[in-house]
């Protein structure tokens, strides 16, 4: 069954985007992310709805990859590099948490993957970070912090196999 949205008037969306912040609180993300959907439809560049959804889409990422496949997606429509960098890294770490979490298999090596990936991604905001904005370098801490707590987090060991046929 399909439904037309109804429209959100541009002057609600401020008050619709506190509302998104209130429910990510109440570990509600979907609820989140469908205001910041309804708030962006009327408000296509609205930063705050943009990073909002952002965060509501890495609160879901135990549900799979294809949150964070639109969380990535969403990371290009954030207007400043230091932004788009920032958020970069923490969509990686988000995920390295949802994978210890999840306790997958080779968790600990994919989580580590994600880790590294997000202390690259916080490495590249630090360098062009604002003045007396160190929230990179708190972020990049905190990951290493986590790689150097737990031991199953480690880079993955390519097991040596043999070939399925022989000539």
């Amino acid at each position: 069954m399909q439904f037309e949205f109804k429209v959100l008037s541009l002057d609600a969306v401020p008050r619709a985007l506190e509302k998104a912040v209130r429910y990510r609180l109440l570990n509600e993300p979907s609820e989140a992310e469908s205001i910041c959907l309804d708030a962006l439809e009327v408000d296509p560049g609205n930063q705050e709805a943009i990073t909002t959804l952002l965060l509501a889409l890495t609160d879901q990422f135990d549900d799979g990859q294809t949150t964070v496949r639109r969380a990535l997606e969403t990371l290009s429509r954030l207007s400043n590099e230091y932004e788009r960098r920032y958020y970069a890294g923490l969509i990686h770490e988000r995920r390295a948490k949802a994978v210890l979490k999840n306790r997958a298999p080779r968790g600990g090596s994919r989580a580590y993957e994600w880790l590294r990936d997000a202390m690259t991604w916080y490495e590249r905001a630090e360098a062009i970070r604002p003045e007396n904005n160190d929230d990179a370098v708190l972020r990049w801490n905190a990951c290493a912090r986590l790689i150097m707590s737990d031991s199953h987090l480690a880079p993955g060991v390519e097991e040596p196999h043999e070939p399925l046929l022989s000539e």
